[in-house]
């Protein structure tokens, strides 16, 4: 006959909690019941039962895995940076070397189109540069007033925007480019309020919200210094 103690004992029934308190609390229960270790089953949707032991093993190696994967993806990460890097430097001295302005917009028009890429466009605020001198390039000036929708739509507070735009947005910043799918916009200068940079390409899905944006950052940076060379700022 089972004693008072043994009844109570086999009547109580403890929950998750219950169990995960005490074990915190007792952290040598496994060292002090080492064959449990052993005897427990866990359940497998696939596998059947395994292991205290083998589920422990299992666990690790999906963490060794993922950590694998995660260093895997860094150091693809790092190398496309250094290239990146790498192009951009090569960008800023071939743009150095132009020693006028529509040549400096053709190399920088060039270098786009080594990425797959439909071609750029700089598009400058009238109010801050003087560019009526510059008549052969009638879509380089832009009246801040037009871009302001985009603007408050697309950027608000951000620096750059990558996704897709309407037929009407792309004829008002690109309307030298047929079949645009997708584009990068960049404010040019430190605030913001020099003028855009647009990157275009033919594919859709090819610039997302969300991507990198350092290398649209370096250019929109050091372009209007360059711009300077050849434009007088108002």
């Amino acid at each position: 006959m089972n004693t008072y103690k043994e009844q109570v004992i086999s009547n109580t029934k403890l929950n998750d909690d219950e169990v995960r308190q005490y074990l915190l609390k007792n952290p040598d229960f496994f060292m002090r019941n080492a064959d449990l270790v052993k005897q427990m089953r866990l359940p497998q949707a696939m596998q059947g039962s395994i292991s205290l032991v083998e589920w422990q093993l299992h666990r690790q190696r999906r963490q060794i895995n993922q950590l694998q994967e995660e260093i895997t993806l860094l150091m693809e990460y790092a190398g496309l940076n250094e290239m990146l890097c790498k192009r951009f430097f090569q960008l800023q001295a071939n743009l150095a070397l132009a020693s006028t302005l529509p040549e400096m917009l053709k190399r920088l028009q060039c270098w786009a189109k080594t990425f797959g890429l439909l071609g750029t466009q700089v598009r400058l605020f009238s109010d801050r540069w003087q560019i009526e001198q510059f008549p052969g390039l009638p879509h380089l000036a832009m009246l801040r007033s037009d871009f302001e929708p985009l603007r408050r739509q697309y950027l608000a507070e951000k620096q750059h925007f990558l996704g897709s735009l309407s037929e009407s947005e792309l004829r008002l910043l690109l309307p030298k480019f047929d079949r645009v799918g997708s584009v990068a916009l960049s404010l040019l200068g430190k605030k913001g309020d020099l003028g855009v940079i647009i990157f275009s390409s033919s594919d859709g899905l090819h610039y997302q919200q969300g991507m990198g944006t350092m290398i649209l950052h370096q250019v929109a940076t050091f372009l209007p210094g360059l711009l300077a060379r050849w434009i007088k700022r108002k």
